[in-house]
């Protein structure tokens, strides 16, 4: 069975569940999985990446390409 067939045939199983103790617990071995996962691919960002993104960051900040804090969360709450 492929990987899609297998996503199916658990998404399927996962909604005939009626216990919620056992979708807590699919749901937190899923987080933690995606955590180690993220982890496992961290790459740190090399020094001459984080000074250029400091540098624009503050060019930015100079000649106003900015967003308050505020506004972006207004436009973050009409996403949903």
């Amino acid at each position: 069975m492929d990987l899609e067939a297998r996503k199916i045939s658990f998404v399927q199983e996962f909604l005939r569940l009626q216990n919620e103790e056992i979708v807590n617990g699919l749901e937190k071995l899923l987080r933690k999985k995606k955590a180690e996962l993220i982890e496992k691919n961290f790459k740190p960002m090399a020094m001459e990446q984080y000074d250029a993104e400091i540098d624009q960051a503050m060019e930015d900040s100079k000649n106003g390409r900015m967003i308050k804090a505020a506004d972006l969360k207004s436009k973050i709450q009409k996403w949903g």
